[in-house]
């Protein structure tokens, strides 16, 4: 991003060298539009939840920014002369089911022949200028929370090896497959400092943006981490996909871990994500007030993960 021309316009509120979640552009006092975009290839073996988990993945940045997605253009690559044309019209089906209970409207989209299935969207949403919500603000002392457990790129991989149990895969679905609408709701009712979503990057990646952007430190307990059902007993055994490596190592510096901590608990930490939950950072005052509101908005997974702390000599720290 270093090689784009620097943004001048006053009304990018978010721009894309922000490094968040989405793009936000002011078009009133009281109304900006946020933008995002995201596809990928099949992470499980049914097409219609292939298409549910897509969409509640490209959807998910809208939330984290604090706002609402109202329109979406479907994103779709295809092998059209290898693949029954039914197992199209079950992607775009369980992306259209999601978006109908997001409240989106799918008004378009574009598509290509190409030899791997690749499915996402582009979205816009709206938010109040005044409220939106960055991965920049965090401040020491503030209480960390994460929606969602973590593990799905593991278990993704634990099903492409053939080799996940079917309730494991049951449940990475559901999980996958929840829209963050909920728990975007309930910050918001509350009020909140710093908003990530995690996906691709991992835990470790989305909070390291949140420490860099916020000149912070943050404190991760993974004791308190929620996880996947059998999230441990695969990344022990080695089933771990390679972009969740390649996310450890693109951290390994900026890390400060405690004497002993093992190999596949970092590796559970950097697991590349997909449909994640949101990582908020509310002051500690509001911490109670979030957790209670988070449990009224049906998020039931959601627990306090760590805090954070005035910028040390280390980014992250982990204890545990």
């Amino acid at each position: 991003m270093r090689a784009f021309p620097a943004l001048e316009d006053p009304n990018v509120i978010v721009g894309a060298t922000a490094g968040d979640d989405a793009g936000v552009y002011r078009i009133s006092e009281d109304r900006a539009l946020v933008f995002t975009t995201d596809f990928f290839t099949p992470i499980v073996d049914d097409p219609y939840d292939f298409g549910r988990i897509a969409a509640a993945n490209a959807l998910s940045d809208v939330y984290a920014m604090g706002g609402t997605p109202f329109v979406a253009l479907n994103l779709v690559c295809f092998p059209k002369d290898d693949l029954p044309m039914e197992v199209l019209i079950d992607i775009l089906r369980g992306g259209a089911d999601k978006a109908r209970e997001a409240g989106v409207v799918i008004i378009g989209g574009h598509t290509i022949d190409d030899p791997e299935p690749k499915y996402g969207m582009a979205v816009t949403g709206y938010v109040d200028p005044r409220r939106v919500v960055t991965n920049a603000a965090a401040k020491p002392g503030d209480e960390l929370f994460l929606t969602k457990p973590l593990g799905t790129g593991i278990v993704g991989t634990a099903i492409k090896r053939s080799a996940a149990e079917p309730a494991h895969v049951a449940a990475a679905v559901d999980s996958m497959s929840t829209l963050n609408r909920s728990a975007c709701e309930a910050m918001l009712e509350v009020g909140v400092n710093a908003c990530t979503d995690i996906t691709g990057f991992g835990l470790l990646g989305h909070l390291l943006n949140m420490a860099d952007a916020s000149d912070a430190t943050i404190r991760i307990d993974f004791d308190r981490l929620p996880l996947l059902p059998g999230t441990m007993a695969y990344a022990q055994a080695g089933v771990v996909p390679g972009g969740t490596e390649r996310n450890l190592e693109a951290v390994e510096g900026q890390i400060e871990w405690p004497a002993g901590f093992a190999e596949d608990k970092k590796l559970i930490l950097a697991d590349a994500q997909t449909s994640g939950g949101l990582a908020i950072s509310v002051p500690a005052e509001r911490a109670s007030d979030l957790e209670e509101a988070l449990r009224r908005h049906g998020v039931s997974h959601a627990v306090r993960i760590g805090r954070v702390l005035p910028r040390g000599a280390m980014p992250l720290l982990v204890a545990g």
